[in-house]
């Protein structure tokens, strides 16, 4: 253009549906999230689950969600537990985010200790919140967990995002 602006690309417009659910998860994908590992107690032991499906939902009562799938492996110890943790993720534990995006029990080697309900806590995350299971919603190929926040911490640090497919970290240099 002679002024010297740029053209913006043009929008892909589609239906999402059965035929497009690649294009659907491309176009989700844009909105960058925030890492979490969610963490519960099951009767046979500890397990946790990497998730980028968190949000707030009230101050008052302090409630928030997230969302597992209904195709993981991990979702019926999930929806079953009474007590779980987020654990918001810092810009330097990608290792950790990818320890349980694969495996539930990826608890070796980190700082791990127990709440009074036997939720398995990670010691080194930017924020967490030991919560209890308030309702659970269906919601298509996945189910709306919200969890009553009854502890809350954090501590500074940047934190790990999701966006495309990929870990990112936010540049503050700008």
């Amino acid at each position: 253009m002679a002024d010297g602006s740029h053209q913006m690309p043009q929008l892909h417009s589609f239906t999402p549906g059965t035929d497009t659910q690649r294009q659907f998860r491309d176009a989700m994908g844009r909105f960058a999230t925030g890492v979490t590992v969610i963490t519960a107690q099951t009767p046979t032991g500890p397990i946790g689950m990497t998730a980028n499906s968190f949000s707030s939902v009230s101050m008052d009562p302090p409630l928030v969600l997230w969302c597992p799938a209904k195709s993981s492996s991990r979702y019926a110890h999930f929806v079953a537990a009474p007590h779980f943790a987020i654990h918001v993720m810092g810009a330097e534990h990608e290792d950790i985010a990818v320890g349980f995006a694969k495996l539930a029990q990826a608890f070796d080697g980190l700082d791990v200790t127990q709440n009074a309900q036997g939720v398995p806590l990670l010691g080194d995350c930017l924020a967490r919140f030991e919560c209890t299971t308030h309702a659970i919603h269906d919601a298509g190929d996945h189910s709306i967990v919200l969890g009553h926040v009854g502890s809350a911490a954090f501590r500074e640090g940047e934190a790990l995002i999701f966006c495309q497919g990929r870990f990112r970290q936010i540049d503050n240099r700008a």
